[in-house]
């Protein structure tokens, strides 16, 4: 055999066990739909890394509508309304920034949506291997939209998203922090676990760390300034809009 015969069998190999992944992802993607991921990368980082693994998964209807309405304000007002991609923060992002130079370009622009997707199939990191992760996450951002539908994407990011050490979606965080059920939390509670969330195992809910004590109150602010909308509305207590609109 060649090396040119042996390269050619190589490829041929990587090929098919990338084409029947992307097979196999795709029915995973569809029967997400109705059930909660096994488990993440993120989660098994979190595990093997010492931080321990809590979490418990909980339906839309267990979620306090203010841990819905947070989490819209502080991340993603626009979710209601985007088809995954929040374009104008994208363009904004990319955008030279004299004054920070330092700053990755394209930083800061992921939705809800593009966090789902990067969490529930894809991998975390930075350099390269955040880069190598931009196509697929692209595509599943576009197929969880078209697939699972809002509601759906809001349920599960509130049952995967890391809200502190070790600790995973908002039922683990209520119950860690405040002893309650994620459907009693208050709109205060549910911001100060919002506010957690650029960097959980640093800015930490308890005890209240100096970003979370600035930040909360800032995400309550907004969640008033967004909870008239009626497609917001719609998520929070997972209605029509028009129901929503009374």
């Amino acid at each position: 055999m060649t090396v040119k015969q042996l390269f050619g069998r190589i490829f041929r190999r990587v090929l098919r066990i990338l084409l029947w992944a992307f097979l196999f992802s795709n029915i995973y993607l569809v029967l997400c739909k109705w059930m909660m991921p096994p488990v993440t990368l993120t989660q098994l980082g979190s595990l093997l890394s010492g931080y321990g693994l809590k979490r418990d998964y909980v339906n839309a209807t267990q979620i306090s509508p203010a841990a819905k309405l947070a989490a819209m304000a502080s991340e993603d007002q626009l979710f209601p309304d985007h088809g995954g991609f929040d374009w104008k923060s994208v363009e904004k992002s990319l955008q030279k920034n004299v004054k920070k130079k330092n700053k990755v370009r394209g930083a800061g622009a992921s939705t809800i949506t593009q966090q789902v997707a990067k969490n529930v199939f894809l991998w975390q990191g930075s350099g390269i291997a955040r880069y190598l992760r931009k196509i697929p996450e692209v595509y599943y951002t576009f197929m969880i939209e078209l697939v699972w539908g809002k509601e759906r994407i809001l349920e599960v990011y509130l049952n995967i998203a890391e809200m502190g050490p070790g600790i995973f979606g908002i039922e683990a965080a209520s119950q860690a922090y405040f002893k309650k059920a994620a459907i009693a939390i208050s709109r205060a509670e549910a911001a100060m676990i919002i506010s957690c969330l650029p960097s959980p195992k640093r800015y930490t809910v308890k005890p209240v760390s100096r970003w979370v004590a600035w930040r909360y109150p800032r995400v309550m602010y907004q969640m008033r300034a967004i909870e008239g909308d009626p497609d917001v509305l719609s998520l929070m207590y997972n209605k029509k809009p028009e129901v929503a609109k009374k």
